[in-house]
């Protein structure tokens, strides 16, 4: 079965830090371009970060030099470490393959980041 299965999330206060796991079944992440993706309480989706087939990573401003995303061949599972934690960054956060600007060919079912004191 081809799936996404996101972990990880938790009440966190501002300024700590998270590790996002996604796991995925079907398909080798390796030979795919993945994504981070989140949807805060009322609001859209919104782009977090990529990384392409070539290791080449890309971030959205407002979490650049904050989060970092990465992958693990061996295991096929691909994560976000999350430090320095704002408030604004509270919302479910998505593992997304072939992501471009809202739409994609799989995602899972969501991990819930909550930043607060």
């Amino acid at each position: 079965e081809v799936q996404l299965v996101e972990s990880g999330g938790g009440l966190v206060q501002p300024g700590g830090s998270l590790r996002l796991s996604c796991a995925a079944s079907g398909f080798t992440i390796s030979s795919a371009t993945m994504s981070w993706v989140r949807q805060a309480p009322g609001e859209g989706l919104e782009w977090v970060s990529t990384i392409y087939r070539n290791d080449f990573d890309v971030y959205e401003d407002s979490v650049k030099g904050r989060f970092t995303i990465s992958r693990d061949i061996a295991k096929n599972t691909l994560y976000l470490q999350l430090n320095n934690l704002k408030t604004e960054d509270t919302a479910m956060y998505y593992c997304a393959k072939d992501y471009v600007r809202g739409t994609y060919s799989l995602r899972g079912q969501g991990t819930q980041v909550t930043v607060s004191s």
